[in-house]
């Protein structure tokens, strides 16, 4: 880059990751991952493990995370009357009955009918109509939300070949509401013990959802990022969350986000209010408002040039390439310095994507 040329174009955020580094398995116990702590004031990297998280963190920090839970939403289904294998992953909810999902199978048209066999129970489902995403609508013969954990299984990300043996590792600890395809990864190293251990310290935790769809981390394809359209993702920040975040950032402290759908939600939030200066109105008690409570659908793209206003610091796991998750840590931390950690990371062996290593951005 030269001068302040944004780095814009796709290309810019591809890189070289050597296959043995993507993380096959999840490690045991869950905070045994490395951790990789990048300082943005000083360009610093400091290599640790993540049950030190400690040591980078003060009385007052206040953490925010995704207490999202993946659903069991990969489908084996079978063609009617053919037999024909079809899969499905569900994506997004559309209807009582109706949901958006990708199909991996041959020839599966509109009013294709399929069913699917549980445990106990056989649901019959049709294919309604091809979306402009490629993927389909499905309609089902009974809604089906209370039945996943009998005829689905959790889908794993595809770079990841080896079978799960507890389908909880692929959860965080503190996954609540259902709704994800996908994992809140950067959450998946904490262990109650050591919440536990940093709560003791004065570190507060708070929560909040973010329903994760596959969109999240589909490569851009565009030449440039800002042609790149992510689909909307269902969030949720509740009032008590927001009145504790705006407390901290009044008062000076730390708001961290675990986990880059968190930024996405948290910052979606502080782009609601009516004021367009960060921090620029005031509670009847004096507390500066930064985020405001938040129901509803997201589509936030972060990149390079964007202005930050809520959160101060980031945890997350390491991304894949030209991926808008890549994207938004080179907005936070800098496009130049990210290259540099994520060099240093694969010279050092660090383990990649969902059951990777994971970065602390301070």
């Amino acid at each position: 880059m030269r001068g302040n040329e944004m780095p814009d174009r796709a290309d810019q955020y591809d890189y070289y990751l050597p296959p043995h580094l993507i993380a096959q398995t999840p490690l045991e116990p869950r905070d045994a991952s490395r951790l990789l702590v990048i300082d943005r004031s000083s360009g610093g990297l400091e290599h640790r493990h993540f049950h030190d998280i400690g040591d980078y963190l003060v009385p007052g920090d206040l953490l925010i995370a995704n207490e999202s839970r993946v659903i069991p939403a990969r489908l084996y289904c079978r063609k009617v009357p053919t037999g024909g294998k079809v899969e499905l992953l569900l994506l997004s909810k559309r209807g009582e009955r109706q949901w958006e999902a990708l199909v991996g199978g041959r020839k599966v048209h509109i009013g294709t009918a399929l069913t699917i066999e549980g445990k106990n129970r056989r649901v019959e489902a049709r294919v309604v109509s091809v979306l402009e995403s490629g993927g389909r609508l499905i309609e089902f013969s009974t809604p089906v939300d209370s039945l996943l954990e009998e005829i689905g299984v959790v889908p794993l990300p595809p770079y990841i070949h080896e079978p799960l043996q507890d389908a909880e590792r692929y959860q965080t600890i503190y996954a609540r509401i259902q709704g994800s395809v996908a994992a809140p990864t950067a959450g998946l190293h904490f262990t109650p013990p050591l919440i536990e251990r940093l709560r003791a310290r004065g570190v507060e935790f708070d929560f909040m959802t973010l329903h994760i769809g596959l969109d999240t981390f589909r490569p851009v394809s565009e030449e440039y990022i800002q042609d790149h359209r992510i689909h909307t993702e269902h969030g949720e920040l509740f009032p008590i969350v927001a009145e504790r975040i705006n407390h901290a950032k009044s008062e000076g402290r730390r708001v961290i986000a675990v986990g880059t759908t968190t930024v996405r939600l948290l910052e979606t939030a502080a782009r609601c209010q009516s004021s367009d200066t960060p921090g620029g109105q005031e509670t009847a008690v004096g507390t500066k408002v930064f985020v405001r409570p938040f129901v509803g659908q997201t589509d936030l793209f972060i990149y390079p040039g964007f202005k930050f206003r809520v959160i101060d610091a980031l945890i997350t796991n390491f991304h894949l390439p030209r991926s808008t998750l890549l994207m938004l840590v080179a907005a936070f931390a800098g496009k130049e310095l990210m290259d540099q950690a994520y060099r240093e990371a694969i010279e050092r062996s660090y383990r990649f994507y969902s059951f990777g290593d994971a970065s602390f951005i301070i």
